[in-house]
C-alpha cells in the first residue's frame, strides 16, 4: 500500500514527526520532491533532529529510504547528513537514490544568492539553496542526472557546453567569477565516488516493492499553498509539493496511491515571502511564536523566525482539496493551550465581499480576514492519549475545523516527541 504525507499551507506543519511516526509500520519512505530547501525537525530516542534531504523514516532499522527522481539532490549535503544522525549513534540507514535524480550544482546556489542580491527588496525569500536555478536548468534540460556521472567524455562535453551559457550571466548580470569546466568536473568526481554505492533503478525497484505488498510511504516538502500550479505563485517553490506528484517524483504509477494524509498545524505559520491572511504581528505573533513547535517558530533551516497566524479555514479547506486527503493530521495543538480565547479565520472580505474559497494570488493580497472566536481550554493537553479525555472546548474547536475545512481529522498531535498522537 502507497501512501503520501503531505502539508496543506506553507509548509512547517509538522510533517516530519508524522512520517516519523507513520515510518514505523512501513517498508519504504521515498522523498519525492524538492531539495535541502525546507527542514524536517524530528525528536525522537536518539535526540532531535533537523533532515533537509534524508526521509523521515531514516531512524528505524527496517526501513529503506529511497531519495526519488523528483528530488533536487545535493550530494554533499546528503552525505553530511547520513554522517550527522549515524555521529549521534543512529544505525547506518539504507539508502537508495534515483539514478533519474538530478543533481544540485554548486553554481546553482551561487546563482540562488547572487539572484537574490540583485532583487533585493523584491526578493522572494529564497532559502538560498539553489532551487529555483537547478529547476530552471532541469526544465530547460541542461540539467545534469546522477546517471550522467558514469559517462566521462559525455560528461566533460556537457559540462563545457553548460558553462558557456552560465558565464555570460556571471560576467555580464551578476559581475562575478566565471566557470571553469575542468573544474566543476573535478568536483562532479567527487560527488560520484559519494553516491555511487547508493544508484538504483528506483521506479523498478517501487515497481516490485508495490508487488510484493510492501508499505510505502511518500514524504512531500512543505505545502499546497508553495506548489508552483495551485499554490500563491510567484512566491511558491520550484516543485510540485502536491501528492499527486509522489507517483512521478519516486516513479510509481498514480493509482498507486491510496492514502493522503494532509498534515494541517492548529495555528498557522509561514516562513518566505508571500500573501498570509490570517497573519499576526507584534507581542501576539511574539508569544505564539515563543510557545510554537518545539523550541519555538524558526525555520529548520534558516533559522528565521517564521511569520505567525491564526488557523486560516479558508486556506486550509483549499490545501486539503488541491491534495486529494483521505486524513488530516492535526498538529502542535498543546501550543494553544495558553489562550482564553482563539480566533480563527472563517472567510477572506474582498472588495466587501466574503468568500470561503480560496482565490488567485492578485485577488488573495487584497483579502481581509473574517474572523470567529472560539473558547480556549487553559491548560497543558500534552500527555493525553485518548480523544475523549482533551478538555470540551478543545474538542470543539477540532470539530469546528473539521466542520470547517470538510475533512475527517483522523490525527491529533499534542507534543513533539513520537508518541504524542491522538487516534480518532
Amino acid at each position: 500500500m502507497v501512501k503520501a504525507i503531505v502539508g496543506a499551507n506553507w509548509g512547517d506543519e509538522g510533517k516530519g514527526k508524522i512520517t516519523d511516526m507513520l515510518a514505523e509500520t512501513s517498508d519504504i519512505i521515498v522523498r519525492f520532491q524538492g531539495g535541502a530547501n525546507a527542514g524536517h525537525t524530528i525528536v525522537n530516542n536518539y535526540g532531535k533532529f533537523a533532515l533537509h534531504t534524508l526521509p523521515s523514516g531514516v531512524f528505524y532499522d527496517h526501513t529503506t529510504s529511497i531519495i526519488g527522481n523528483g528530488v533536487a539532490l545535493n550530494i554533499p549535503v546528503l552525505f553530511n547528513e547520513i554522517k550527522s544522525i549515524t555521529d549521534k549513534g543512529v544505525p547506518a540507514p539504507k539508502i537508495l537514490v534515483s539514478d533519474r535524480a538530478q543533481i544540485v550544482m554548486p553554481y546553482h546556489v551561487l546563482f540562488d544568492e547572487y539572484e537574490e542580491e540583485r532583487l533585493g527588496k523584491a526578493s522572494f525569500g529564497s532559502t538560498k539553496s539553489g532551487i529555483a536555478p537547478f529547476y530552471s536548468d532541469k526544465y530547460a534540460k541542461i540539467g545534469f542526472q546522477v546517471q550522467e556521472l558514469f559517462d566521462e567524455e559525455y560528461l566533460m562535453k556537457k559540462l563545457e557546453r553548460v558553462c558557456e551559457t552560465k558565464n555570460v550571466l556571471l560576467e555580464h548580470l551578476y559581475h562575478k567569477p566565471k566557470l571553469v569546466p575542468a573544474e566543476l568536473f573535478e568536483t562532479l568526481m567527487e560527488y560520484r565516488k559519494m553516491v555511487e554505492p547508493y544508484v538504483c533503478d528506483v521506479s523498478l525497484y517501487l515497481w516490485n516493492a508495490v508487488k510484493e505488498g510492501k508499505n510505502i510511504l511518500l514524504e512531500g516538502q512543505l505545502g499546497s499553498l508553495k506548489d508552483p500550479d495551485h499554490g500563491i505563485y510567484p512566491m511558491v517553490t520550484s516543485s510540485s509539493t502536491l501528492a499527486a506528484y509522489g507517483a512521478i517524483g519516486a516513479g510509481l504509477p498514480p493509482y498507486e496511491i491510496k492514502q493522503v494524509i494532509t498534515v494541517v498545524k492548529a495555528y498557522s505559520s509561514a516562513v518566505g515571502a508571500g500573501a498570509f491572511v490570517s497573519e499576526i504581528f507584534g507581542d501576539e505573533a511574539d508569544e505564539l511564536r515563543r510557545r510554537g513547535g518545539d523550541g519555538g517558530e524558526y525555520g529548520a533551516t534558516t533559522g528565521r523566525p517564521r511569520r505567525m497566524g491564526w488557523f486560516d479555514c479558508v486556506a486550509t479547506k483549499y490545501g486539503c482539496r488541491i491534495q486529494g486527503t483521505t486524513d488530516v493530521a492535526f498538529t502542535v495543538l498543546d501550543v494553544l493551550g495558553y489562550l482564553d480565547k482563539i480566533p480563527v479565520c472563517v472567510g477572506y472580505e474582498i472588495d466587501g465581499k466574503v468568500t470561503t474559497d480560496f482565490p488567485t494570488t492578485h485577488l488573495l493580497e487584497k483579502a481581509k480576514p473574517v474572523l470567529e472566536v472560539l473558547d480556549g481550554w487553559n491548560c497543558d493537553i500534552r500527555g493525553i492519549r485518548k480523544y475523549e479525555e482533551l478538555p470540551e472546548n478543545c474538542r470543539k474547536y477540532i470539530e469546528f475545523v473539521e466542520g470547517q475545512i470538510g475533512f475527517p481529522i483522523t490525527m491529533v498531535s499534542n507534543g513533539p516527541k513520537r508518541e504524542d498522537i491522538i487516534y480518532r
